[in-house]
């Protein structure tokens, strides 16, 4: 029979005595707290590594770009910099340019984020439904998200065309005279718009049938016995189940509305793409960095839009907080 001694080294029990400690209870065997120790830190130890790919690949860049911001720097060469603080911040402040942009990217977000969102929540609740041929629709609503980009706005652009387009078309069969798409402001952030639901309406339809799939049935038979319409059950239970999912698919739209560059840069078939149309009635702030540095050739003013990117989104995320903090007080 093993000694207290031999127990204690083999961490079954603690030397001197009958393995209690101040006379409460029985000690935590040292090899079981030593299995536990290594249990809470494995994911540490897994996670550890992309924190380090994300210090390399990420926060560097961010900080050069930072850098850059804070000089004139030209993209023929960007070896050669001149210091000017935040003289890029000052000028780009006083920009019409920018606040046109930004304007411009706030309403083509707002058009495209809230229908987009509102579809694809009726569209992943009549999925959710038992139909036949159900796999075959949520492929179908993948179709428009694995689709280029480019080949969506070449095609949603000729749709849009003034004199050839469907649209145009179809507006002329009931009397409506032909709309400039591309060259009046409100008609073109509407076009874009539209690509941009076209291209992820269905995506967060799937985010959201995959949340709702993972609510209990027994929240709506209990729904249904106390005598709720579908409807009813739809805003008293699926919603609050899949709240998490409409946040996270909303913070995705709002870096993606952000962001937006692919879509207007070929709705304008050709020069008046990057620039937004004639009149930068559809530029986007991603328009607006890639003039400044591609055209213009002034990376450490296209650098200093990156930034103010990227500040509106950390704004954006601060509001929301706040928003959720005081929802939760006044609950």
């Amino acid at each position: 029979m093993a000694t207290s001694t031999t127990k204690a080294l083999a961490g079954e029990e603690p030397p001197g005595g009958s393995g209690r400690t101040g006379g409460e209870g029985k000690a935590r065997p040292r090899g079981a707290l030593l299995h536990r120790l290594d249990v809470k830190g494995a994911p540490y130890a897994f996670v550890a590594p992309f924190f380090v790919v994300f210090a390399a690949f990420s926060f560097y860049p961010l900080v050069y770009t930072s850098w850059i911001s804070l000089h004139d720097v030209e993209l023929a060469t960007l070896d050669v910099m001149e210091w000017v603080a935040f003289d890029n911040y000052v000028e780009l402040w006083g920009d019409s340019r920018f606040w046109n942009a930004l304007q411009n990217t706030i309403t083509i977000g707002v058009i495209s984020t809230v229908p987009q969102l509102m579809m694809a929540l009726g569209l992943a609740h009549l999925l959710n439904y038992r139909m036949r041929a159900s796999l075959f629709f949520r492929v179908a609503s993948l179709v428009p998200y694995a689709t280029s980009v480019a080949a969506a706005a070449l095609v949603f652009t000729m749709i849009f065309e003034r004199d050839f387009g469907m649209i145009n078309w179809a507006l002329g069969t009931v009397g409506i005279d032909p709309v400039n798409w591309e060259a009046d402001k409100w008609p073109a952030q509407v076009a874009i718009s539209t690509i941009v639901i076209w291209r992820w309406t269905g995506y967060n339809a799937l985010l959201y049938l995959a949340a709702m799939q993972a609510i209990p049935a027994d929240r709506y038979e209990a729904a249904s016995l106390d005598g709720a319409s579908r409807w009813q059950q739809f805003t008293h239970v699926t919603i609050p189940g899949i709240r998490s999912t409409i946040v996270f698919t909303i913070v995705l739209s709002t870096i993606g509305a952000t962001q937006l560059f692919g879509e207007p840069l070929i709705f304008g078939q050709g020069p008046n793409g990057v620039t937004g149309g004639a009149d930068n009635q559809y530029q986007t702030l991603g328009l607006l960095l890639y003039e400044e540095g591609w055209k213009n050739y002034q990376m450490g003013r296209s650098a200093t839009v990156a930034w103010a990117m990227f500040m509106l989104l950390v704004l954006v995320f601060v509001v929301q907080r706040l928003i959720k903090r005081l929802r939760s007080r006044t609950s």
